[in-house]
């Protein structure tokens, strides 16, 4: 009766203790449970009966368990297959494969449960596992379910291992082998018996603690014992009993009724060592769990970094990205905290993040967020991109705080036309450089195949329109198929935004078919053109339909560049899948001729969108020469769209890098244009807080500002204070413009090799007099992360800094007020001028319902003004607004200012002159 009790008492105790510990997991992750799966092959009964034991355990204690079921035909490839499918999901941290395999195929055991994963075999059977536990590494391994029962149960009689001698019979792996060394490691003198053991009797009547596991029904005869032993009894066998329904009853190793006389303790059975099994199965899952969340918390980062070996004078971009070896992409992955189901690998250099670690990582706090944008810049460019690489070197290769950059992605257009890539430059890149700024993982592609997918099908929704009746037209719309009509879900959708509240296709009156059926679209108002990656100057005005297929059907036209694209502003914006196929849906593309605006969703195609860019969605992980985390997702244009990576980067970025971790991005052109929009659309749509603006000048651009030439780098690196003294005031309004938002702003003043030591100072000191944070020179071309550092360390404090974000405007006001802020507030000017067009368009998106959406102004990045040779900061001026178009699915109004191409076109000397490939090595040669 003492042996039930105490049974019962430690059964009680374990449990207890495991939904405790159960419930500070959640604690710490509300969304955490630890998560057990049973493999089963076969339908033995006896094997139904202990997995239904384990999962009525599992649930009692707050483990979710799964029942996996392999049928009896299942091969062993096939079991293989599903063990490794569990070992990849993060979501599990222990497997257990029932055993015996019961399939027809002969499936090797031995393989079959050497392929679970050691981290996740909670039931320490793998050779990792019985390797450590013999050489005595128990806090390092998962030790045998009945062997650590058994164990225990010893430990709560009271009576000390250590010293005993102690007598084992049966070595098999699951309970004698790892029974031995359990005993052994905990101190006892400890022998193995077995069937060919001589005397085993005299053995047994020595040992201090008895444990039989050896399959022979009662086996162990009571007299053999020592007076007071602790004997364990793992034996389950069946002997014939007449009084029992089965005709059988189940005994164990040991002769319970003659052993229990002479024995201090006995497990008896059935209901001793069996539950012990199933508790002690299940404190090794609770384990699992704790070790997986101590090795994956957030922010907790194990990185390596990656030295540079500075060269001087500095090689071209390819040199030095081809001279740094980059990490394999999965090694950086599991060392900023990504599971490896999260990860999807593109070669060894890039892969792709899925969306639900946002699930996982919910209940995380973000890190600091910081912006880096720029004066106004020349045509050359002030290093944004290679500030905010170099920043971020800095923050993690000689600080060690977590950090990630998150960039867009370049389009091909500027890489092969005039500008060249955009990954950074020196000692400061995302690499490898080629695969940054050629395809990446196909999102650019994707983006193009969507738009021009919703091109065609205005086109030939007009088209089939214009050639059939009505009833027609509803029939080819709503096909037969096996003898009925039937709605497709996105039809049903139109029906009910058309108020029709039918799914029957033949119950549709005639007025509702033609509703239906009849988009109606006014061709001159399409305002969806077709898109492509590469700079064509002669795609800017086309016409289309000209075969005589289209029968007279023709319009002008245009192609934009692919990152111009409405799809490319939805990507960048969107939240989630749910989030992307609703913004998808709500792209406007046309309006029809009684006024009312067309979607792709009245087009029937944001469905087949969605599909497209399914993989797009998820953001793209590179590194910098110095090894630390790059997001690059997404790459709007900056003039007529926003300007900025996606809202999808930044938020797991900021889960992963944690509290004390940093998150650099950057932002289009100047502070006018690409921080603008940061702040008034991005961090609107995102719900995040930036803590730092960090604004970029050269001494070149500012000497233009000040009146210096345009574009000549010659004069431009002549030293001449006056001209940059004047031109400062370009950055001390830039400075004001991100002030509006009530940040901190430090100035990063990007020294070149001409510039003097009193031309870095005398901007240095400008931005301090104009109530910057700080003002910092920096090296990071030529030096990398270190020529950062003070960059950095400035950052960092000025992210500790009291600030209060604010928004610009309120949406709710009328759309000439929000334009017309943005225009006094960050451009200088003295007001707008609505020309008739906008005025038009203000009246049709306000009685459309689209007036409370944030604007997106399409302006000149050369000028703070409306006109591109208007340098420093210019006043009296009159922003006139010559049209207005609703992005309505990435959700914002874009006003044009002045006329601006939709697609670059490509110089007398392109770079693709430059560019080729080696055959031997397959390097892509001449990209800078």
């Amino acid at each position: 009766q003492l042996c039930f009790i105490l049974l019962s008492r430690v059964l009680r105790q374990v449990r207890e203790r495991l939904k405790k510990d159960v419930e500070q997991m959640k604690l710490q992750d509300p969304n955490f449970r630890p998560g057990l799966v049973v493999l089963q092959v076969g339908d033995r009964d006896d094997s139904n009966l202990y997995i239904s034991m384990k999962l009525k355990a599992a649930a009692e204690i707050g483990i979710n368990a799964t029942h996996m079921r392999l049928p009896k035909t299942a091969t062993e490839e096939e079991v293989l297959h599903s063990i490794t499918e569990v070992n990849e999901n993060s979501s599990v941290h222990g497997l257990i494969v029932q055993l015996p395999l019961d399939s027809v195929h002969k499936i090797d055991t031995e393989k079959v449960t050497n392929a679970v994963a050691p981290e996740k075999d909670v039931d320490g059977l793998t050779s990792i596992n019985a390797g450590k536990l013999s050489r005595g590494d128990l806090r390092d391994c998962f030790i045998p379910c009945t062997p650590s029962g058994c164990m225990e149960l010893i430990r709560q009689t009271g009576v000390s291992v250590a010293g005993k001698r102690a007598v084992v019979i049966g070595r098999s792996k699951i309970v004698g082998a790892p029974m031995h060394d359990l005993l052994l490691w905990n101190h006892a003198t400890v022998t193995t018996c077995h069937s060919k053991t001589a005397d085993l009797p005299g053995e047994v009547s020595r040992a201090d603690i008895l444990v039989v596991g050896i399959g022979k029904a009662e086996m162990v005869k009571g007299e053999w014992i020592k007076k007071g032993a602790v004997v364990i009894d793992c034996g389950i066998n069946h002997i014939p009993d007449e009084t029992k329904a089965s005709g059988k009853r189940v005994v164990g190793d040991v002769h319970y009724a003659s052993a229990k006389e002479l024995a201090g303790f006995i497990t008896p059975v059935p209901g001793g060592v069996g539950p012990m099994t199933v508790a002690m199965l299940m404190a090794n899952t609770v384990l699992s769990a704790k070790r997986f969340l101590e090795s994956h918390q957030p922010g907790k980062w194990s990185i390596s970094y990656t030295k540079l070996d500075l060269q001087k004078p500095v090689p071209s971009d390819i040199v030095i990205s081809r001279s740094c070896v980059p990490k394999p992409i999965d090694c950086l992955a599991r060392e900023v905290g990504l599971l490896s189901d999260e990860v999807e690998l593109f070669g060894k250099t890039k892969a792709k993040v899925q969306l639900k670690i946002i699930k996982r990582l919910q209940a995380q706090p973000d890190g600091k967020y910081v912006v880096v944008t720029g004066i106004t810049p020349t045509p050359l460019g002030e290093g944004k991109s290679t500030t905010t690489i170099g920043l971020v070197q800095a923050l993690g290769a000689h600080m060690k705080l977590n950090v990630f950059a998150c960039v867009r992605q370049p389009s091909q257009g500027p890489t092969f036309g005039i500008k060249g890539g955009a990954a950074g430059g020196g000692y400061s890149q995302v690499i490898p450089m080629e695969e940054f700024n050629l395809h990446l993982t196909g999102d650019i592609h994707a983006i193009t195949a969507a738009n021009n997918l919703v091109a065609a099908a205005v086109d030939a929704r007009i088209f089939h329109e214009s050639t059939q009746s009505d009833k027609a037209l509803y029939n080819r719309l709503v096909p037969l198929s096996g003898g009925q009509r039937k709605f497709s879900p996105i039809q049903i959708n139109r029906l009910k935004k058309l108020g029709i509240e039918k799914t029957d296709p033949s119950t549709l009156t005639e007025e509702e078919i033609t509703r239906f059926a009849r988009l109606d679209m006014d061709p001159s108002s399409v305002t969806w053109q077709r898109v492509l990656d590469t700079n064509d100057r002669f795609l800017r005005k086309i016409t289309i339909g000209q075969s005589p297929t289209e029968k007279g059907y023709t319009r002008e036209a245009q192609f934009d560049i692919t990152v111009a694209s409405e799809i490319m502003a939805v990507l960048a914006l969107t939240s989630s899948l749910e989030d992307m196929r609703q913004r998808l849906a709500k792209m406007v593309v046309a309006t029809s001729r009684g006024g009312q605006p067309i979607t792709t969703e009245d087009l029937g195609v944001s469905g087949a969108l969605a599909v497209l860019m399914k993989d797009a969605i998820k953001p793209n992980l590179m590194q910098t020469l110095e090894g630390t985390p790059v997001f690059v997702h997404a790459g709007p244009f900056a003039n007529i769209a926003h300007g900025n990576s996606s809202i999808l980067a930044d938020i797991i970025a900021l889960k992963l890098v944690g509290p004390e971790g940093f998150v650099v991005t950057e932002a289009g052109f100047g502070a006018d244009i690409g921080m603008e929009k940061f702040f008034n659309i991005k961090c609107r749509y995102s719900g995040l807080r930036p803590h730092v603006v960090v604004l970029v000048a050269t001494v070149r651009a500012l000497k233009m500002h000040g009146g210096g030439p345009t574009v000549s780098l010659l004069e431009l690196s002549s030293k001449n204070l006056e001209l940059l003294e004047k031109g400062c005031s370009n950055m001390t309004k830039q400075i004001e413009n991100a002030q509006h938002f009530g940040l901190p702003v430090v100035v990063a003043v990007n020294a070149f090799k001409t510039d003097t030591e009193a031309e870095l100072d005398l901007v240095c000191n400008m931005a301090k007099a104009a109530r910057a944070f700080d003002a910092v020179r920096c090296s990071h071309w030529a030096e990398g992360g270190a020529g950062a550092l003070a960059l950095g360390q400035a950052v960092q404090r000025a992210s500790e800094a009291p600030s209060k974000f604010k928004f610009l405007y309120d949406l709710e006001l009328p759309i000439a007020d929000k334009i017309r802020i943005i225009a006094q507030k960050i451009y200088g000017a003295d007001d707008i001028e609505l020309l008739p067009e906008a005025q038009h368009k203000v009246e049709l998106y306000t009685k459309q319902g689209f007036s409370k959406l944030p604007i997106c102004m399409a302006k000149t990045h050369l000028s703070l003004s409306h006109e591109a040779d208007k340098k420093g900061v210019p006043t009296g001026f009159i922003v006139p607004i010559r049209d207005i178009r609703a992005s309505v699915g990435s959700g914002f109004l874009f006003p044009l200012v002045g006329t601006m191409p939709t697609i670059p076109g490509l110089p007398t000397r392109p770079c693709f002159y430059d560019i080729d490939l080696d055959p031997e090595t397959e390097q892509v040669n001449g990209l800078f």
